[in-house]
């Protein structure tokens, strides 16, 4: 990807995550993320960050992800438009995001020309790219999809209440039944004000529904999720259940 850049240095790991945060510390960031509203402004499109864990084992995963990419543009087109970044780590500490894009055969061409290579998670970098975007112009949500969390579970809670604090809740979409990953993922999705969901392994259909119920929500706010799940989208449903 040409207009790919480093995000960041290489995040510390460890085999086992630390113990949680502090749930008085973890109460007081959600206390004040609850009065956040993020949505787009009227007559703007809305902005979401898709991030992907692009690792060895995500490569199935990833050629049904350019695929159903499209779905998201689809579903925000009829509320008022979305721009998507996508972004990615694989490998030795490579971290990269893309331009913005407002059309999904482009970035159904970016993610074509990624490979996925072996490495460890890198979410931490996920978070800091988020805030680092959203205050500089304002993002209406991250969306995340990966199997795998190899960090200190701690940072990651830190970095996420900041985000929350900044009003851009993360969605954090889940392949298979790591309970690791789990545990990391409820919790940045809870402190961000968002929400999470596990889908089964190879299960397009699945993941399609959360990116579609995700895509509403950046382009038209908790009402457009609303009226999604009117229609008994089941992604909207499982996603506006976390978020009331």
């Amino acid at each position: 990807m040409a207009n790919d850049r480093p995000d960041g240095p290489p995040t510390n790991r460890q085999n086992t995550p630390a113990p949680a945060s502090n749930r008085a510390e973890v109460d007081a960031f959600l206390a004040q993320v609850k009065s956040l509203a993020p949505a787009a402004a009227p007559g703007e499109r809305g902005r979401l960050i898709f991030a992907l864990d692009a690792t060895m084992s995500r490569q199935p995963l990833w050629d049904t992800a350019c695929h159903l990419q499209a779905e998201m543009f689809r579903e925000a087109a009829a509320i008022g438009g979305l721009d998507v970044q996508l972004v990615y780590y694989r490998g030795f500490a490579e971290c990269r995001a893309s331009r913005w894009v407002s059309q999904a055969e482009r970035l159904a061409q970016l993610m074509s020309g990624i490979n996925c290579l072996g490495g460890h998670s890198q979410i931490g970098k996920v978070i800091a790219h988020a805030k680092r975007e959203t205050q500089g112009k304002k993002v209406q949500a991250l969306v995340f999809v990966g199997d795998a969390m190899e960090e200190n579970l701690d940072e990651l809670c830190h970095s996420a209440g900041e985000l929350g604090l900044l009003g851009v809740p993360a969605f954090m979409f889940q392949e298979g039944g790591d309970a690791i990953a789990e545990r990391a993922f409820r919790e940045i999705a809870r402190l961000t004000r968002g929400a999470y969901c596990r889908f089964d392994p190879g299960a397009a259909h699945q993941l399609g529904e959360l990116l579609r119920a995700a895509a509403a929500y950046a382009a038209g706010g908790m009402r457009a999720l609303a009226d999604l799940s009117k229609r008994r989208e089941p992604g909207a449903v499982k996603l506006l259940e976390q978020m009331r």
